[in-house]
């Protein structure tokens, strides 16, 4: 099975073409990938909670994840300026392409009733954001604690300058998309 890394590579041939690149350079390629769960209140309440998050986002991303804090004081929602609020991780290099390859490749098609990706999930800056509902997905998750169930946001970023141009390209590397 081909990785993403090779697949990336193999995109510039096919897409050089279509919008006429001069050189490898000008091609799109991956930047980062970051994960993130919003946590909310949670944390005050319960700081096991938070911890089980810390620890199974680490598992799954191979990589620590930050404590991400409230950027405002919103009094109806009981939170004050600098609580933590969610976690984040930033993954680059080899440690985005291992990730990218256990989403695509194990992780995507282990969903319920998964019949592909909406292509309106692509920004027009050329950036793929989308949601799992349950952390589940993954396998480095054991399927004991089904009680405490999280969901998280997967956002790539790519160096691609149009919607269209991104969308050619995350095709390219394997990103599953609705016919």
């Amino acid at each position: 099975m081909e990785s993403v890394k090779q697949k990336e590579k193999k995109s510039y041939e096919v897409l050089k073409s279509k919008y006429g690149y001069k050189n490898v350079m000008a091609a799109p390629k991956l930047l980062k990938v970051i994960v993130s769960v919003g946590t909310g209140s949670m944390m005050k309440r319960d700081n096991k909670k938070n911890e089980f998050v810390i620890d199974r986002l680490s598992k799954i991303t191979g990589q620590k994840p930050a404590t991400r804090g409230a950027k405002k004081s919103i009094s109806s929602f009981k939170i004050r300026l600098g609580d933590q609020v969610g976690v984040m991780v930033t993954l680059r290099g080899s440690r985005m392409y291992g990730f990218l390859d256990k989403l695509l490749n194990v992780a995507i098609p282990r969903t319920k009733d998964f019949r592909g990706l909406d292509k309106k999930i692509v920004d027009n800056i050329g950036n793929l954001t989308m949601s799992v509902k349950e952390h589940t997905i993954f396998p480095e998750t054991g399927d004991e604690e089904l009680k405490d169930v999280f969901g998280m946001g997967i956002t790539i970023v790519t160096t691609a300058k149009t919607k269209e141009e991104a969308t050619d390209f995350f095709e390219m590397i394997g990103i599953p998309f609705k016919k």
